[in-house]
Order: structure tokens, then C-alpha cells, then sequence
């Protein structure tokens, strides 16, 4: 059985998939708010060992329908590498549904039509894309690699090519005082390039990534979780096309989740509730150390795991 490197990192609409990892880390990993591959040296597995671990799965009797190839940013692959593992796949799973998995904007920028369609035929279905921020100057600064005119690019790119377009954001990653001007800019990109699903994973504090010395300098001032609260509530109330939502919190342990538009007010009633019971006091999300295992801090407003 493949021994699987590193925290377990995929949308929460794959949790019921068969997670096949390619890779370990993240090709790119220069986000300045990401820590799930900071401790992990980036290396391809090899395709004998990706075989083997199919292999393994059909011997016991397994059958899925859906699977997620892993790790951070699995469509960054060579493109004849990629093509191998998905006719491997197709191969030894013909009756899989889908092959689903992150993407950046870049990795889909680089391919041709050509190659996209291809992709599409062995099965590629949903590509994750860490569309994070609307503000182009936000995520410049975070170090994303794209700007909003080359995503709203890639997402017409992939669409025309058959794939489905899921997208990751974060509330609180443009800052103190800029919640609103970012879920305004959000809800523009996104009504208008219409993601199927839209996961909201809101930012926290983590003293290992590049982003906890631009606190420590005042480069950047993170917002509360308050403030977190209210964008949210801000990008659902802005958002009319038919989207799936989940966003999460750590801090308060919330989460929110629907069909827009349809739940929307809902969505925004819980909100609402939740925004009421908030402290106004400048509290947040922040962890230290690897995560999950996440414990709150006696008579402190953080959380830490050691």
C-alpha cells in the first residue's frame, strides 16, 4: 500500500473519492499564506509505483467511479506525464466517472486547445483552481501567479474544453479593512465565470509561512474574524448564479454551506447569527506548528497546535 507524505489536502467534494497521489508537495508552493507543503521537498513518484498502487486497488476488488490524483497542483505535470497516469488509470479503471484535481491558473495558461480537449477524453472532469482574491494587487502580493484577466482566460479555456471549473477562495487574504472591497470583486469574477462549486477555506495565521513576517513588519495587517464573518455574509449576499458554497472557519468552528441562490437567505441567517455572537475584539484564526490537531488556548483568542 502507498505510504501517503504530508496532511492530506482536497476539496471536501472529493472526501468520498480514491485519493491516488502522483506526486508529494506542491510544484509551485510559493503562496506567502500556505503551509501545507512548506515541509515537504517536491519530487514526481515514479510511474511504476503509481501503477502499483492501481494495481493494489483492483486486486482487492476496488472500483471507483471518481478519483482525485494528488498532490498540491497535479495538473502542473509534464504533459506526456500526465497523459500516462491518466491512460494508466483509464486502463486499469475503465469504468471510472471522473479524474479530478488542482490546478493554477498557469498550469492551465501553458497547454494548447489541443491538449486541453485531450485531458478531457481520458477523463479529466473538476479542476481545483486557488482563485483566493478579485484584487489583482492582493494577489500579486500573496505571490499567486495570476492576475484576474489570465484566470477569467483559463476558466474560458478549460469550460470550452469539457472540464468543470471549481473554485478555491479565502476571506481575510486581502487584509484589515479590505473584506468588502474583496468580496465585491469576487462576486464580480465569480457570477461571472459561474463555478460549480466555490470552497471557502477563510484565512489563518500560521508563524512557519512568508505572510507571518509581513505581520511581523506591518506590511500586512490581518483582518479579525469578525471582519472574516462579515465579508463572507458581503460575497453570498452578491452572489446570483447557481453556485454549491462551503466555507469554513477555524477559529469559531463554523461553517456554512448551500445552493445558491436558492438557500441564500439561509445562508445569510446563519451568518447573521453567528456575526451577533462574535467578539468585536480584535481575535483570530492562527496556528502554529503542522495541522490539523487543532486545541484552543486557555483564556487566549487563537488556536495552536503544537
Amino acid at each position: 500500500m502507498m505510504e501517503y507524505e504530508g496532511q492530506i489536502c482536497r476539496a471536501p467534494m472529493e472526501r468520498s473519492s480514491f485519493m491516488l497521489p502522483i506526486m508529494v508537495g506542491c510544484s509551485y508552493n510559493r503562496c506567502r499564506f500556505c503551509n501545507l507543503f512548506r515541509h515537504l521537498k517536491y519530487r514526481e513518484l515514479p510511474l511504476t509505483q503509481i501503477e502499483d498502487e492501481l494495481a493494489r486497488v483492483k486486486g482487492v476488488g476496488g472500483s471507483p467511479k471518481r478519483i482525485f490524483l494528488g498532490d498540491g497542483n497535479a495538473f502542473a505535470q509534464k504533459n506526456e506525464r500526465l497523459l500516462q497516469i491518466l491512460q494508466m488509470v483509464r486502463r486499469y479503471f475503465p469504468e471510472c466517472k471522473e479524474i479530478n484535481m488542482d490546478a493554477t491558473v498557469t498550469s492551465i495558461l501553458r497547454r494548447s486547445d489541443d491538449e486541453l480537449l485531450a485531458f478531457a477524453r481520458l477523463g479529466v472532469r473538476h479542476l481545483y483552481l486557488g482563485i483566493e482574491s478579485g484584487l489583482d494587487d492582493v494577489l500579486a502580493f500573496m505571490e499567486k501567479d495570476h492576475n484576474q484577466a489570465q484566470a477569467y482566460e483559463a476558466v474560458r479555456r478549460l469550460t470550452n474544453a469539457g472540464m468543470i471549473f471549481d473554485a478555491h477562495i479565502m476571506t481575510g487574504v486581502a487584509g484589515k479593512g479590505r473584506g468588502r472591497e474583496n468580496a465585491r470583486a469576487l462576486a464580480e469574477f465569480l457570477n461571472r465565470t459561474q463555478p460549480a462549486h466555490v470552497v471557502n477555506f477563510s484565512m489563518f495565521l500560521h508563524k512557519e509561512v512568508p505572510l507571518y513576517q509581513n505581520i511581523l513588519d506591518g506590511s500586512f495587517i490581518p483582518a479579525s474574524e469578525l471582519e472574516n464573518l462579515e465579508e463572507e455574509r458581503c460575497l453570498i449576499e452578491l452572489l446570483d448564479e447557481e453556485i454549491l458554497y462551503d466555507g469554513f472557519h477555524d477559529y469559531i468552528k463554523f461553517r456554512v454551506r448551500g445552493k445558491l441562490p436558492q438557500d441564500k437567505e439561509k445562508m445569510l441567517s446563519r451568518l447573521d447569527e453567528v456575526i451577533g455572537c462574535t467578539p468585536g475584539e480584535e481575535v483570530y484564526s492562527y496556528v502554529q506548528g503542522e495541522c490539523p490537531a487543532l486545541e484552543k488556548c486557555d483564556g487566549v483568542g487563537v488556536w495552536r497546535c503544537d
